[in-house]
């Protein structure tokens, strides 16, 4: 059953290939220009632990170890993204995990051919970017929006 179509929080995740390759912002063009708004975003080395608990789904899974040592193994940026049925618009940007059948014109699609190496992760449910959130980000991190004529000098 479809979810009612509302504004949601999502988590993004630009992984180590993404950065070395100089597209954050293209990436972040994309989710911009999709009309989805930064709330949060953080440039940074993750630890082993925490990428154990971001993909602690895939745990006994045959790519798990690779996964946890690809993740950690240089510099990503983490975002929390906001729109209309983000979650969903995110996915569709980001493409399918495989590369080979992401659709020409998603990330993945126009830039990878790996399924590790896929330039982004992008949470697959309202639970799951919930979570995700919650792991990578504290309340302090979130900016809430300023319309324009409010902005400090």
């Amino acid at each position: 059953m479809e979810s009612e179509d509302h504004i949601e929080s999502t988590f993004v995740m630009i992984k180590p290939d993404g950065v070395k390759r100089g597209l954050i912002g293209e990436i972040i063009s994309r989710l911009e220009e999709k009309g989805l708004e930064l709330r949060a975003l953080k440039f940074k080395n993750l630890d082993i632990e925490t990428a154990k608990k971001h993909y602690v789904e895939h745990m006994g899974k045959p790519f798990y170890d690779h996964l946890v040592y690809y993740v950690t193994s240089g510099p990503i940026i983490i975002m929390a993204v906001e729109g209309f049925n983000a979650v969903r618009a995110v996915r569709q940007l980001v493409g399918s995990t495989n590369p080979i059948e992401a659709m020409p014109g998603s990330l993945r699609g126009d830039f990878c051919l790996e399924q590790v190496r896929n330039l982004v992760h992008a949470a697959d449910s309202l639970e799951s970017a919930s979570r995700e959130l919650a792991l990578h980000f504290n309340k302090e991190d979130f900016v809430s929006e300023l319309p324009v004529g409010e902005i400090a000098e």
